[in-house]
């Protein structure tokens, strides 16, 4: 959900990351219902209702208050074809039954964190700035990241930073920021980004980016439960899809894309049948067709203007 911000009295800008290639992979219709399960400030969704008629909408899920309420501002020049709704995507299938929605045209994913999240000090999802250590998607959860950094074992603080951050000093990061906490509570981002450059060699830190990065990035997916409710979400949003409609989903990281790719290949071609039996015997029919066998990735010149948008890639998919 990377965008590129300036905020201004209280508001803020963006460009939303792959804008025209998303909009145009879901294949908009006129009277087409389509929904944004990771709302943002809006961008995508501005573009996407822009090729909607009259009979057209557009249903915004967040479960950022902040995201949602400038949402809102963008999108009131839509008036009630767009509808809001504060919750996670996870649960889109209720959402819509709420709505007396059964299926839709297009879905659209947008996952991570926003700039503006990241941009926005006091949430605590940044190790360049000073704040209290929180990094929740939605501030109604009690768990914050100060929590996980306090009270998870050792081996659980190793065990997400390897496999969600793909560290390489994992095991030194957790042991370092068990050895701090033993001392005074870590409760800020700066204690954490302290801790973490501890058990990183300075020779290293030198040549390589911002040594927080990827902790941060382990600490912020096991708090927010992403690649969980990613995983959990896909069949369903495939599922309320209208033949012809799309999931377009973009990633940041490894891990997201290849969720969303074996996902993709499996409700494509979900036989399990041994490669020597004849014909299909296990009745798993495909679903529809993995429109982009190769992701999309920005241009050179996007990547250029807007540098958070480097790892981004889109994966659509098209029920049938």
């Amino acid at each position: 959900m990377t965008e590129k911000n300036e905020k201004s009295s209280g508001e803020f800008k963006h460009v939303s990351v792959l804008l025209q290639e998303t909009v145009d992979s879901l294949n908009v219709k006129l009277d087409g219902i389509y929904v944004d399960g990771t709302l943002g400030g809006g961008g995508h969704a501005f573009e996407v209702c822009k090729r909607l008629g009259e009979n057209g909408r557009y249903i915004g899920i967040d479960q950022d208050e902040d995201a949602l309420r400038a949402a809102g501002k963008r999108l009131a020049v839509y008036g009630d074809k767009v509808t809001f709704v504060r919750s996670n995507y996870c649960n889109i299938k209720n959402v819509l039954q709420n709505l007396n929605i059964d299926k839709v045209d297009g879905i659209l994913l947008d996952l991570g964190v926003s700039s503006y999240q990241l941009d926005t000090k006091e949430r605590g999802f940044s190790y360049k700035e000073d704040a209290p250590l929180d990094m929740r998607m939605d501030t109604r959860n009690e768990m914050t990241a100060k929590d996980i950094v306090n009270n998870y074992s050792e081996f659980d603080l190793y065990r997400i930073i390897r496999d969600y951050g793909e560290d390489k000093f994992a095991k030194n990061i957790a042991k370092h920021i068990v050895r701090m906490r033993n001392e005074h509570p870590i409760e800020t981002t700066f204690q954490l980004v302290e801790a973490i450059k501890a058990a990183i060699p300075m020779k290293i830190r030198m040549n390589t980016g911002h040594p927080a990065k990827k902790t941060f990035q382990a600490i912020r997916i096991e708090l927010n439960k992403e690649l969980e409710v990613l995983s959990n979400s896909l069949d369903d949003m495939i599922d309320l899809l209208n033949p012809g409609g799309r999931l377009s989903i973009i990633t940041f990281h490894s891990l997201e894309d290849r969720i969303v790719k074996v996902n993709f290949k499996k409700n494509e071609n979900p036989c399990t049948c041994p490669p020597t039996f004849p014909v299909c015997v296990c009745g798993n029919k495909s679903k529809g067709i993995n429109i982009t066998r190769k992701p999309i990735i920005p241009s050179d010149e996007e990547m250029e203007f807007n540098t958070r948008s480097k790892s981004s890639k889109l994966r659509v998919f098209e029920r049938r």
